[in-house]
């Protein structure tokens, strides 16, 4: 098991990969236990980390941050607390980060989130809160005893006005204490690789840590990439689309591409591979399986 006396920034600096799973807030009892069975399944695999998201523009925080606590106190996996800025004033994020702390977890995820409206829809600030996730950074860090994460865009986050301006954004969470960064989805090894060579160039030194996500469901899947921004690109989807009608075979394909897209980026340096799992364990698990079968995790 990681050794949770060490922070996942110190793990990091050792060069060995992470590898890490994420799940969202279930809507119901049904859709928890679900996801408890899925925890389960996945602890055997002993991650370096696991998180759970906030709902679409910060909904089901409470269960959230609950699910996560539950996780810090009954497992031995290091738990990561999301936070987001959405609908709430600087007073009621402190709290959650103090709900965060009183269960024993140290480590957050400092987003901004997406507007209550959808991602692409305009920034609505709380009259009391914040607009950025430096702003979140900062606050964090000011209250004290977190490892703070941020998110990273290999594709440019959808209100940066540039790749490059995308970046130093980046390089500035870094500088106002944030010690890890996970990526949005993504498809192409080599988009990953450029966000990093550019966050490089401009002096950041954070862990950019890529963030998977297998096509099991192309419309699904297809619906999260339109609305974050990230292209499911060309050579991707002629390979997809040939055989859309057919459930089987895109599970098949989306997690040999998948498959493919981790042996490129743990090739090429990435510090480790952070899974979308969507509560589900069973494609999780087979990529997982073949890439240990491989040697690389």
């Amino acid at each position: 098991m990681p050794d949770l006396d060490r922070s996942l920034a110190a793990h990091l600096r050792d060069g060995v990969p992470s590898f890490s799973f994420e799940f969202f807030p279930p809507k119901d009892d049904a859709g928890e236990e679900v996801l408890w069975n899925t925890i389960a399944d996945l602890e055997p695999l002993e991650p370096t980390f696991v998180s759970v998201t906030y709902g679409a523009g910060g909904t089901s925080q409470e269960r959230t941050v609950r699910i996560t606590a539950r996780i810090a106190e009954q497992s031995g996996m290091r738990a990561i607390g999301h936070l987001t800025l959405v609908a709430q004033s600087k007073g009621e994020i402190e709290d959650v980060l103090k709900q965060y702390a009183a269960a024993g977890i140290d480590h957050v995820l400092a987003l901004r989130g997406d507007p209550k409206g959808g991602p692409r829809a305009p920034w609505e600030p709380h009259p009391d809160g914040m607009t950025y996730a430096i702003d979140l950074v900062e606050l964090a860090g000011d209250l004290g005893g977190f490892c703070i994460g941020v998110a990273a865009f290999p594709e440019g986050h959808p209100d940066a006005a540039s790749l490059q301006a995308d970046a130093e954004v980046l390089v500035a969470k870094e500088r106002a204490g944030a010690e890890y960064a996970i990526t949005q989805l993504f498809f192409r090894a080599s988009d990953y690789f450029d966000l990093v060579q550019r966050v490089r160039d401009l002096g950041g030194r954070i862990p950019i840590i890529p963030g998977i996500m297998p096509i099991l469901n192309f419309a699904q899947v297809s619906r999260m990439a339109e609305l974050s921004g990230a292209e499911i690109p060309r050579e991707v989807l002629d390979q997809i689309e040939p055989i859309s009608d057919d459930k089987d075979a895109v599970r098949a394909k989306g997690i040999e591409l998948a498959t493919q897209l981790c042996r490129d980026l743990l090739a090429g340096g990435a510090p480790g591979l952070h899974f979308i799992t969507l509560n589900r364990s069973k494609a999780t698990r087979e990529i997982f399986e073949t890439l240990r079968s491989e040697g690389l995790v």
